[in-house]
């Protein structure tokens, strides 16, 4: 039987960044194993907080890309700091989603709905809908821990009005879920200690491989770091930026993305020269042969959230770029044990900028196994084509 799946998400393309490229990356992986796949989305307006152009000025609409019908709704597009805006955009779309339930038809010839939290007030109305509503299949995607993430991040504070109100429909989504797919042993262990007999499945963010994986190549004369991602609270760049000397190593830092720190960044690499160079947005195409001229990556990770493990490992395997990771938790572990690169706690910028000059002076050929360690896990153990072959057998039972 040729199933059928939707996919409902607050993020899909053309928005950029890891939230929109995990679920397109979904999307389309279960499109190439013969699912028929429909998205149900809002608006694209991330991460610049505006609709894109030709999407303005609509309340819904349909649109095909690649195969997969998008069908898409309006809500309160925003990236500003102010809680009760970020709230009003999640809640917006939350309502605004349940215009799809008039598709009746359509909604009953779904065999699986795939649902992704956070945002955990969109993925409670989904659940809502498609689950206690319709009665339906229903998968919970979930790539974040929320309440918990949010007292971590310091944005709700435990015990609080809100945070038992979020605490009830983190019980409520689990519960009304038939399976859960999450995309940490973190996360999977948290929700078995909730919900032990939920089936579940572990979904890592792996990155397609969309070539034959690069050879290896040699260092730069002139060591090359890349960061390409969001500039926030969670990943602190600004701080790390003007705590390590790029010049005195004798290296180049790149940066791609944006977010709320980007203002300040560019404010500061713009008094004078610090081998700091930033390139604004591209497009995930472009970024994959962007990576080819660089020699090492930088992952931050400035709070600890438990369940949380930055999709930027992955998305650098197929790249083969050995990773300077700054954090701690499972994403650390992964790196260390698969030797994908060298780790250092967050805040501790001394030995960040040790691990940078030990690349520095590495021998090629020890250079050279730490790229290989990330060629091969990306056909491996940490391959995208093998993980969807394996969650397809799991959608069908």
């Amino acid at each position: 039987m040729r199933v059928k799946v939707l996919i409902v998400s607050f993020y899909y393309e053309p928005e950029l960044g890891a939230a929109p490229s995990r679920i397109t990356n979904l999307a389309k992986g279960l499109k190439a194993s013969g699912a028929d796949v429909d998205v149900l989305t809002c608006l694209p307006n991330y991460p610049k907080g505006k609709v894109f152009d030709g999407y303005r000025g609509r309340f819904s609409m349909k649109e095909t890309i690649d195969g997969i019908n998008v069908y898409r709704y309006w809500t309160y597009a925003t990236v500003s700091k102010n809680p009760f805006k970020r709230v009003l955009a999640m809640t917006s779309y939350a309502v605004t989603m349940w215009s799809f339930a008039f598709k009746r038809k359509l909604i009953k010839s779904y065999d699986r709905i795939i649902v992704q939290s956070p945002p955990i007030m969109v993925s409670a109305s989904a659940v809502m809908l498609f689950s206690k509503l319709f009665g339906k299949n229903v998968v919970l995607n979930v790539s974040d821990l929320w309440p918990g993430s949010a007292v971590e991040l310091g944005f709700v504070r435990e015990g609080s009005l809100t945070f038992k109100i979020l605490s009830r429909l983190e019980r409520f989504i689990y519960r009304n879920s038939t399976s859960i797919m999450g995309q940490s042993r973190e996360i999977l262990e948290h929700i078995d200690g909730m919900f032990p007999s939920k089936r579940k499945f572990l979904y890592l963010n792996l990155q397609p491989q969309t070539a034959a994986p690069v050879e290896l190549k040699k260092r730069n004369d002139k060591i090359k770091i890349v960061y390409a991602g969001l500039f926030g609270v969670a990943q602190d760049m600004l701080s790390l930026l003007k705590s390590i000397d790029f010049v005195a190593l004798g290296v180049e830092m790149h940066l791609y993305g944006g977010g709320n720190q980007i203002d300040e960044i560019l404010k500061y690499i713009s008094g004078g020269d610090k081998n700091i160079w930033y390139h604004g947005y591209v497009s995930k195409q472009q970024m994959n042969e962007e990576l080819q001229q660089y020699d090492l990556s930088i992952i931050p990770l400035a709070t600890h959230i438990y369940g949380a493990v930055p999709s930027k490992i992955y998305d650098l395997l197929p790249a083969g770029i050995p990773v300077l990771f700054s954090g701690g938790g499972e994403g650390a572990r992964i790196v260390t044990e698969n030797g994908f690169g060298l780790v250092s706690k967050h805040g501790d910028y001394v030995s960040l900028e040790k691990n940078i000059k030990v690349f520095v002076d590495m021998p090629s050929e020890e250079y050279s196994k730490y790229a290989d360690n990330c060629l091969k896990a990306a056909v491996g153990e940490y391959s995208f084509a093998k993980q969807m072959e394996s969650f397809c057998k799991f959608l069908g039972e």
